[in-house]
């Protein structure tokens, strides 16, 4: 007992910074605003080389993130909805309760409508929002692993985590696996592969980057939710809630697969013209 208590990791830290009446600042809240901006700001980076402008990616990201907030908490209502009293609670989130999945499916819903009907090239879209969605995904999820929200198995692995602060939820569950960072990870991974696919791929056969990676996505998550006690069984005592949404994401995926790497190639676009303040810089900088 005493070599494992020297072989995991404590984690001491409040999940709760301060409250200023019903307001409370987290620093789950505080990782997820920050994925978001670093997300937003690498798809728009990316977004301008396949030829959208700053002003496009923007506008995308301004319908995509309140679709994912609205999509978080659908498939949240929809996993716990019998735990749930009146249906005005439904409507309650700021008292907890979203899935970061329905927030990834809610916001490429969003997004991708938008996008249909401004008429912009979807799939070249998508490979770009895929970077963006998985960075913002990995940086949310180290609140996740200050706060030890979402609780996993017992573990006597040297990487462990031990939550002693009374204010985790993971608190006095002695040495669980970090799920939540095996996921940051995993997305960390994809990104990488991701990366090698749209390096030789981008120009000429948009969309297979994307759907690559919700096919590795889903795939990851199934495996990770194995080690989560935190989700609801729907299939008897075999599969979880999330595990059930990972398998109509992998077929999606690869569905979606097939019709970029079938449909014809595409005619390279051009970079975006620099935004006036971006011309500005570069300007500078010449000088």
């Amino acid at each position: 007992m005493l070599l494992l208590q020297l072989l995991t990791i404590t984690i001491s830290w409040d999940p709760n910074l301060a409250k200023w009446g019903d307001v409370q600042l987290t620093w789950h809240g505080i990782f997820t605003a920050v994925g978001i901006a670093a997300g937003v700001y690498l798809g728009v980076w990316l977004g301008s080389r396949q030829g959208f402008t700053e002003d496009d990616g923007y506008s995308i990201a301004l319908v995509g993130i309140p679709a994912g907030i609205i999509g978080a908490r659908g498939l949240f209502i929809a996993e716990r909805h019998s735990e749930l009293g009146s249906w005005t609670d439904w409507f309650r989130i700021n008292e907890g309760g979203i899935a970061i999945y329905g927030a990834v499916i809610g916001g490429v819903l969003g997004a991708v409508l938008y996008g249909a009907v401004r008429r912009l090239p979807v799939r070249r879209g998508l490979d770009v929002a895929g970077f963006g969605l998985l960075l913002g995904m990995a940086i949310g999820r180290i609140g996740d692993l200050i706060n030890g929200e979402h609780i996993a198995k017992s573990s006597d692995l040297p990487w462990a985590f031990v939550y002693t602060n009374p204010n985790s939820p993971s608190w006095l569950r002695g040495p669980t696996h970090p799920a939540t960072t095996y996921e940051m990870i995993g997305d960390l991974l994809i990104i990488g592969v991701m990366a090698l696919i749209y390096a030789r791929l981008w120009r000429t056969r948009p969309g297979i980057t994307f759907f690559a990676g919700v096919v590795l996505y889903s795939a990851m998550r199934f495996g990770v939710s194995y080690l989560r006690i935190d989700s609801l069984f729907v299939i008897k005592d075999w599969l979880t809630f999330p595990q059930v949404v990972s398998i109509g994401t992998f077929a999606v995926g690869m569905l979606g697969l097939a019709w970029s790497v079938l449909s014809e190639p595409e005619e390279p676009r051009e970079a975006a013209p620099a935004a006036p303040a971006a011309r500005a810089r570069q300007t500078a900088a010449a000088r």
